[in-house]
This record gives C-alpha cells, structure tokens and sequence, in this order.
C-alpha cells in the first residue's frame, strides 16, 4: 500500500494514516468493495503498531467510509458526496458527478402559507404554497431528507414530476431562472424518524442547510430546509483573501 507517514510530525500516526486511506477512497484510488488487507497484515507493511492500525480502521469506520462484514473483513463502501456551496441542486449535482440520484417523495400537498412563511416567500398570508418532502439517494443509498415550500402561483407542480426530476430542473422547464439565495448550513443530532429514513442510527450527525432562493426577477421561489448524513455528505467551500 503506498502509504508512507511522518514520524517527526506531531500529527498522531493512525490519524496520518487515516487520512491517506481517506483520500485514497475518495480519488477512486480504492473503489467501492475493495477489501483491505487485514488488520496485523497492513500494520506490517507500514511499520506500524496492531494498535495504531486498528485505530485508523476504526476512524474510518466511524466516518462510514469502510465497514466490517464478518467472513468478509474489512470493505470500502461508499465515499463521501462533497459538494461545493453553489447555487445549484443536489439532483444535478449527483447526475453531473454520475452518482446515480433518485428521489421518494415522502409527502405531497398544499397549504396556506402561515404569517412567517409568507414574510419569507415575499407573499400574502394565507396564499396557497406547495409543501413537500423528498428523500434523496445517490447510488440507491439515502442520503438527504428535504422539506420545501414554493408559492402556488409559480407553476404547477405533482409528486410524479418530483419523483422523476430536481427541483430546479422544474423551475427551468417552467421559465424560471434561478438566480441568488441566501443560505445557512449548520448541524444537529438525528432523530428516530430521520434516522430510520436516512439509514442511520438515531442521534448521529446530520447537516443542516436551510435556503431561499430568489429568480431573476427578485421572487422568492422556493424555501428549503434539508438535512443530509454527515457520514457520507460534506459541503467544499473556496475562501479566498484580501
């Protein structure tokens, strides 16, 4: 395995090692499936300790990116969907990278739109909005839970074009650009019912993005809030200085 750590650094050796697996995995270097050498083996063949190893194995289990299967041994499963924050949806973002999207829409309807949801969308109270959840997946495997609102009079929307296409691919087809949003990212714990949709278990870490997006026109079209597994999701951000 051509990985080689630094003994001088201060940076604890499994963590090194951990590191370079990661983005051995992430490169495709090590595809879905592969099986790792066991635990005793590869600690040899990095001059390592059993310990240090197993420790490296161990935080990459935690983060999802291999898995023990007994009889099996150790695998590498799916890497981590890392997306940069841009104005775009997450269905095109899969399709682009060929990750294979596919949405469940969990629930479907209309309502009135309360006090504080029509403030946002810039709409009357009490005008009608879509309201809808979508559970997304990439590669069959779940990976984002997504609640939204879009004002009625926008266009006409139905549980069968959700299922079939991304949000934002609707609102092209429909005329409408897309243009700025304002959005928030944060994190919390899952709860039973998200974590049973998600694949996880309840009280592991979900990111949170929550987003109102605006047409060219300056319209509020739509008010999202989502959560996705951190296990197997991050956001990529480019700062640059002054």
């Amino acid at each position: 395995m051509p990985i080689r750590v630094d003994r001088s650094s201060p940076v604890p050796l499994y963590f090194q090692v951990a590191q370079l697996l990661e983005e051995m995995i992430e490169s495709g270097e090590l595809p879905m499936g592969t099986r790792l050498d066991n635990e005793a083996d590869l600690a040899g063949q990095l001059g390592l300790s059993k310990p240090t190893m197993r420790r490296a194995i161990e935080y990459l289990v935690d983060r999802g990116l291999l898995v023990r299967r007994r009889g099996i041994g150790t695998q590498v499963v799916h890497a981590k969907v890392t997306r940069e924050v841009q104005l775009t949806s997450l269905y095109d973002d899969l399709a682009k990278t060929g990750r294979d999207p596919s949405t469940t829409v969990v629930s479907f309807g209309t309502e009135q739109a309360s006090d504080a949801l029509a403030a946002k969308l810039g709409i009357p109270a009490g005008a009608p909005v879509y309201v809808f959840e979508r559970l997304r997946y990439a590669d069959a495997e779940p990976l984002a839970l997504m609640r939204n609102h879009v004002p009625g009079q926008l266009m006409r929307l139905s549980a069968a074009d959700l299922e079939t296409h991304g949000l934002y691919h609707l609102f092209r087809a429909n005329g409408i650009s897309v243009r700025i949003a304002k959005q928030a990212i944060g994190a919390r714990t899952a709860t039973a019912a998200e974590a049973r949709a998600l694949g996880e278990r309840k009280g592991a870490p979900l990111l949170t993005m929550e987003r109102l997006a605006y047409d060219e026109q300056g319209r509020a079209v739509e008010h999202g809030r989502h959560i996705y597994r951190a296990s197997r999701y991050s956001f990529d951000l480019t700062l640059t200085g002054w």
